[in-house]
């Protein structure tokens, strides 16, 4: 199955390590260390030009997304319901 993560970006369910919200980035030191390893990676991906309301962790990359974590956990546990 495949999550809708924002603009036009859709992502498998068996690839979402973790969905956090946003402000998770300033709250935690551990996970913002995170993400910039990832940008220096080149693995960090943008989606739409709307402000990103939480980061999608897949298994090859981080994904911005404009879309609130609550409703993406919500779309992934409709899924693994199924």
């Amino acid at each position: 199955m495949y999550i809708h993560v924002g603009g036009e970006k859709i992502v498998r369910t068996s690839e979402i390590v973790a969905i956090f919200d946003i402000t998770i980035e300033s709250s935690s030191k551990l996970s913002k260390q995170f993400v910039v390893g990832a940008r220096n990676r080149k693995e960090v991906e943008d989606i739409g030009e709307e402000e990103a309301k939480s980061i999608v962790v897949t298994s090859n990359k981080v994904i911005y997304s404009p879309i609130s974590s609550s409703t993406l956990k919500k779309r992934a546990h409709h899924f693994a319901a199924l």
